[in-house]
C-alpha cells in the first residue's frame, strides 16, 4: 500500500507503543477477537483523519481485523506520532501523516486518504469530511456514511445539516456519554495537564491557572490543575457554564481580568479569538499560555507576534515571546493542542471506550448506512451502557441490578407515597 511517513526506521519502537496500549484497551481487543471472525466491515473502503497515536493505532488494527480496507491521515500538523506511523506503515496500512507538516501537506495527506473512492469516513474536526463536501463532491454519492470524534466536528457537521448541505449521513460519536464524559473530561484534563509538564516542567502548585472554557474538557482541565494544587480561574461566555465552574468552586470572570492574574493559560473553547493582543498585554512577565481545543486560532499570535522583538524557541514545544518592554511570554506546542503535540494525548484506557464507539458506529453505518437519512445520528444510549458495563467488568467492578419489583416500580405511576 501506498503510505508517507517521516521515518520508517522507527517502526519496532511504534510497535512496542501499540503492544502496550492494546493491552490497556481491553474492550476494542474484545471486539477485534469477536469480529475478525465475523468481519462485518468486508468490502467497506475506510478514510480515516484522526490523531496518529498508539491508541488510533488499536484502532486501526481493529478495523483492518473486521475486513476493512484503510486510508488513514493525521487530524492536526503536528500530532501524529512518527513511530506508531511507521509501525501502522510497516503492517501494510496506507497511511499519510507525520509530525510537522505545513497545512497544504495537510490536506495533500487527506487528498492522498481519498483516492482509493472511501464507503465510509471517519473524522476528528470534520476536515476530511468537508473535504468531500467542498473539493473532492464527485465522492460523495459512494460514501455510505461516516463517523465524527470530536465536539468542534459535530458542531460544524450540525451547521452542514441545518444548511441542507450534508451529503451523506453522520454518527456523532462524541455525543455518546461514553466519550464525551470520560474521554472529554479525564482524558483532556489529563493529558493537558501532562502536555503544559512536559513543555515547561513548572510547579503549578500555587500558580493561578487560567481555564477558558467550561465544557467537559475545560472542566476535566481545571479539575485536575486543582488537584495539583492550582488557584484555577475559568473563564465563560455561556452563563449556565459559568454558575456551574462557580458552584463547584472556581473563579469565574472575564477574560479581561484574568489575563492580568495568570500564571498559565489553556483554552478549551473551539472558537477562535479567545486571547488576542490587549489580552497578551496585559499578562505578567513569565506568563505561559496554550490550547487544548481542537484549532490553534483560539489564540491569536499574530497578535503575540506584533507586540514581540524576539521570538525564541527555550525548550521543545516552548516559545518565549520577549515583548518590547521586556516582559516574556511563552507559547506551548505553537498554539496547537497541547496534550498532543508535547504528550502522548489521551491515555489508552479512557481512549479504549471511545474508540469502542468508533468501531460499532462504523459497523451500523456498513449494515444500515444506505437507509439512514443525510442527517446526525446518535448512537443508541443502550450501546452506552453496554460499553460501560463490559468496561466495568474489565476493571473487575459489580454494580447493583434492579429486582423485576423495582423494574415494574420504575413505570408505576399510581404507585404514589
Amino acid at each position: 500500500m501506498e503510505h508517507k511517513v517521516a521515518n520508517p526506521g522507527l517502526a519496532e519502537q511504534g510497535f512496542k507503543k501499540i503492544a502496550w496500549a492494546e493491552s490497556r484497551m481491553p474492550v476494542l481487543m474484545r471486539l477485534r477477537e469477536i469480529h475478525s471472525a465475523t468481519k462485518p466491515l468486508d468490502g467497506m473502503r475506510i478514510a480515516g483523519c484522526l490523531h496518529v497515536t498508539k491508541e488510533t493505532a488499536v484502532l486501526v488494527r481493529t478495523l483492518r481485523a473486521a475486513g476493512a480496507e484503510i486510508s488513514w491521515s493525521g487530524c492536526n500538523p503536528l500530532s501524529t506520532q512518527d513511530d506508531v506511523a511507521a509501525a501502522l506503515a510497516a503492517e501494510g496500512a496506507s497511511i499519510f501523516a507525520w509530525h510537522g507538516m505545513s497545512v497544504e501537506e495537510f490536506y495533500w495527506a487527506i487528498d492522498k486518504t481519498l483516492e482509493f473512492k472511501p464507503t465510509l469516513t471517519l473524522d476528528d474536526g470534520a476536515d476530511l469530511i468537508y473535504r468531500v463536501h467542498s473539493e473532492k463532491r464527485d465522492l460523495a454519492p459512494g460514501v455510505i456514511g461516516g463517523t465524527e470524534e470530536t465536539t468542534t466536528g459535530v458542531q460544524r457537521i450540525r451547521a452542514m445539516a441545518d444548511d441542507g448541505a450534508l451529503l451523506y449521513p453522520v454518527v456523532a460519536v462524541n455525543d455518546a456519554e461514553t466519550k464525551w464524559d470520560f474521554d472529554n473530561v479525564y482524558g483532556t484534563g489529563q493529558s493537558s495537564i501532562d502536555g503544559i509538564l512536559r513543555a515547561t516542567s513548572i510547579l503549578l502548585a500555587g500558580k493561578t491557572f487560567v481555564v477558558a472554557g467550561y465544557g467537559h474538557c475545560g472542566r476535566g482541565v481545571a479539575m485536575r490543575a486543582r488537584g495539583m494544587g492550582a488557584n484555577v480561574v475559568v473563564t465563560e461566555i455561556k452563563p449556565t457554564a459559568a454558575l456551574k465552574a462557580v458552584l463547584e468552586g472556581f473563579a469565574v470572570m472575564p477574560m479581561d481580568e484574568a489575563a492580568k492574574i495568570g500564571d498559565v493559560f489553556i483554552t478549551a473553547t473551539g472558537m477562535k479569538d479567545v486571547i488576542v493582543e490587549r489580552h497578551f498585554a496585559s499578562m505578567k512577565d513569565g506568563a505561559v499560555v496554550c490550547n487544548t481545543g481542537h484549532y490553534d486560532c483560539e489564540l491569536k499570535l499574530d497578535d503575540l507576534s506584533a507586540l514581540a522583538r524576539s521570538v525564541t524557541e527555550v525548550r521543545a514545544n516552548n516559545e518565549l515571546f520577549e515583548l518590547q518592554d521586556g516582559r516574556r511570554i511563552y507559547v506551548l506546542a505553537r498554539g496547537r493542542l497541547v496534550n498532543l503535540a508535547a504528550a502522548e494525548g489521551h491515555p489508552s484506557e479512557v481512549m479504549d471506550m471511545s474508540f469502542a464507539n468508533q468501531f460499532l458506529a462504523l459497523k451500523l453505518l456498513a449494515e444500515r448506512g444506505r437507509d439512514f437519512e443525510r442527517k446526525v445520528y446518535e448512537l443508541p444510549v443502550a450501546q452506552d451502557q453496554e460499553l460501560a458495563q463490559l468496561k466495568l467488568e474489565t476493571l473487575k467492578i459489580g454494580i447493583d441490578t434492579l429486582t423485576p419489583e423495582q423494574v415494574r416500580y420504575a413505570t408505576d405511576y399510581a404507585a404514589g407515597t
